[in-house]
């Protein structure tokens, strides 16, 4: 398929630079396999069965966002990605950065040891005084198209964010408070999480026109026993499994083989587009609205079909519906 094929027009008026508040008076589009509803979100718990599995990614995103300097004084942006045995992998933006230059962040200076694609590069900085630059000199790595400041850093995280290790939210979650987990808990629905850290594998635009030949950057995951065997029993029982968001579904899928989830953590480069053969037995994909020619309209694509994901924009488009990180959410059934 070509990369044109993913492309849609959108309102710039309709991307959302706020989250909801509350959270769950979001709205929510049901694209159902039969029908189609309008609720707001926290109307999901109508829409939930008491045997239901819910998985959700509990990854906290870091303040990894940082201004530096280049040895002559230019001005650049670095995003810690992730730590390598040997200093840690960056997206840096700026002229002229290339193996062997001195970059500053905060008042220390440090060596590029290797040029990457895509402005990935390798710097000279062990773990501890990464994560010490982070929380001294760090922003929330909100992304380009969000041109408010953040409130506060709470607004980029889910309510249940726990293990740090992201560079973009797992934005599907963003929808949850405390008090409807509790409500669909209530409901008798099975809650599980996972870890994927989200990186620039995410978000990175695809440039090739035959989207088979794009390639995913990789990013940790870990799908723990617990969540492994809920999947698995829920699959052998005929229950539904729910994924919330396209990350949780890339770190599932990443351990499933032959229909069965298994236990296992490590990274993983899975670049989910239509033709792809789903292994983890998913039910319903719980998502957000996202960018033309993204791998995460892709990977929607993918499970419900181009066809009917872009109609389904073109209908939460005229309703109004907020798109991107902050904005509305979808529910698909598979």
């Amino acid at each position: 398929m070509k990369l044109s094929d993913f492309d849609y027009e959108l309102d710039k008026e309709l991307i959302a630079q706020r989250p909801k508040r509350p959270r769950d008076e979001s709205k929510l589009f049901f694209l159902g396999s039969n029908e189609n509803k309008h609720l707001t979100f926290k109307e999901i718990v109508s829409l939930l069965r008491e045997d239901d599995v819910l998985i959700k990614n509990r990854s906290k995103v870091m303040p990894a966002k940082l201004e530096g300097k280049k040895d002559t004084g230019g001005r650049i942006e670095v995003l810690f990605y992730r730590p390598l045995k040997k200093g840690w992998e960056c997206l840096i933006t700026g002229s002229n950065i290339r193996e062997g230059r001195s970059i500053v962040i905060g008042n220390k200076e440090f060596e590029v040891l290797e040029d990457g694609d895509e402005g990935l590069f390798v710097i000279d900085i062990d773990n501890d005084t990464a994560v010490d630059l982070m929380e001294k000199f760090g922003k929330m790595p909100t992304p380009p198209y969000i041109k408010k400041e953040i409130a506060d850093d709470d607004e980029y995280q889910t309510v249940y964010a726990e293990k740090k290790g992201s560079v973009a939210a797992p934005t599907a979650g963003f929808h949850f408070s405390e008090e409807l987990l509790q409500k669909i808990e209530n409901k008798g629905v099975e809650i599980h999480d996972i870890i994927l850290h989200v990186g620039p594998a995410t978000f990175l635009p695809v440039k090739v026109d035959d989207i088979e030949k794009h390639e995913m950057g990789e990013e940790f995951f870990k799908v723990g026993e617990e969540a492994a065997e809920a999947i698995n029993r829920a699959n052998h029982e005929g229950r539904r499994v729910i994924l919330v968001g396209t990350t949780t579904v890339r770190a599932v899928e990443s351990a499933s083989k032959k229909g069965r989830v298994e236990a296992q953590s490590g990274w993983t480069d899975l670049f989910i587009h239509p033709g792809y053969d789903f292994q983890s037995g998913i039910d319903l994909l719980l998502t957000n609205f996202h960018l033309p020619k993204s791998t995460l309209v892709m990977l929607v694509s993918a499970f419900a079909g181009k066809d009917k994901i872009l109609s389904a924009y073109r209908e939460a488009m005229r309703k109004g519906y907020r798109f991107y990180s902050f904005g509305d959410a979808m529910l698909i059934e598979g």
